[in-house]
């Protein structure tokens, strides 16, 4: 793979209520992701960016949803997520802020 590409796969950690529960319960970790990626560039970006240990990866496409506003329809953009379940022992600090 080439590493400009995997570079450019993570997009943003996806930041929720349901991500945060899914990070203490099981040690997964909730991405947003190039639409046109594949799980194993997933896995690879995720492995050279952070340096831990991927044990496996779920992906989801999230459907963008319509919308009216003054009788007019328009549609909001979907996304692709993808669910990356690390190793036993391994973390990943999204905070990035050094604690005072």
């Amino acid at each position: 793979m080439n590493k400009e590409r995997l570079m450019t796969v993570l997009i943003q950690p996806h930041v929720s209520e349901k991500a945060s529960t899914i990070t203490e319960k099981s040690n997964q970790y909730v991405f947003r992701v190039r639409s046109d990626a594949s799980k194993s560039e997933v896995k690879q970006a995720v492995e050279l960016m952070f340096e831990v240990k991927v044990e496996g990866i779920n992906l989801l496409n999230k459907p963008g949803k319509t919308r009216k506003f003054k009788n007019v329809a328009g549609k909001r953009n979907g996304y692709k997520k993808a669910y990356v379940r690390l190793q036993a022992g391994q973390t990943i600090d999204l905070g990035g802020g050094a604690a005072s």
